[in-house]
């Protein structure tokens, strides 16, 4: 990657920090200084996006043509910090660069292959004025930078916002997001091969909501990635 003047002087004007150790980030580092970057606890899922334990989730639920997520997340680890600054640390800059990171890693094994189009999972309108930005819109925006595939925010809709999902079981969370999307302009996607793109993927009851609003949309096809998943 080439490295501007104006963003070496920039870097030594107001010096950026490593979002999981909050060491000084060189002038090539994005968001995770290089250590973390080798620590990462990755998923390598992109080595088989059919059957691997995030695929599984969604068994059973949607009909899927690949899922994968960069690393496992943990509560109170590196990744969490990472999950949290996005989520409630007005860092979308952190959510467009880890999905540009993903889709770097990504890109060489095909996993991009044959998709038309990214859809991120929308908040609700209360939420997104609360946080100011969707940090899964901005996950999409790197991934989409980086693969030129097109990004499609206006498909479909959450109709409104029940609460947190981090403190319910995997029944409550279905429950929590029954009914919370609807298709929105989603009819010029007919036929085309979508993906969903959300921060994590704990129980994949957001993500199966999701999917299942744009069901209706004839002929298409959805794979799902994430940054984070969370083992159970």
């Amino acid at each position: 990657m080439k490295i501007s003047v104006l963003t070496r002087l920039l870097d030594l004007i107001s010096p950026r920090a490593c979002i999981v150790c909050g060491r000084r980030l060189t002038v090539s580092d994005d968001a995770i200084c290089s250590a973390c970057n080798l620590h990462l606890p990755r998923t390598g899922y992109q080595s088989d996006t059919v059957g691997n334990a995030m695929a599984q989730v969604f068994w059973g639920s949607i009909k899927l043509e690949r899922a994968a997520a960069l690393f496992y997340y943990e509560p109170h680890a590196g990744t969490s910090r990472i999950i949290h600054a996005m989520k409630y640390g007005n860092r979308p800059d952190v959510a467009m660069a880890m999905g540009r990171m993903a889709a770097a890693e990504y890109l060489p094994c095909g996993f991009f292959e044959g998709i038309d189009t990214i859809v991120p999972v929308p908040l609700s309108r209360r939420r997104e004025r609360q946080r100011g930005y969707n940090q899964s819109e901005w996950i999409a925006r790197g991934i989409a930078g980086a693969t030129g595939i097109a990004l499609e925010t206006a498909a479909v809709r959450r109709t409104q916002f029940k609460g947190s999902q981090t403190t319910l079981n995997r029944w409550e969370r279905q429950e929590n997001v029954k009914d919370l999307f609807e298709p929105a302009d989603g009819g010029h996607l007919a036929g085309r091969h979508v993906l969903l793109v959300d921060d994590i993927t704990t129980t994949g009851a957001t993500l199966i909501a999701c999917a299942k609003a744009m069901a209706g949309i004839k002929g298409l096809r959805c794979s799902i990635m994430t940054l984070g998943f969370a083992k159970s």
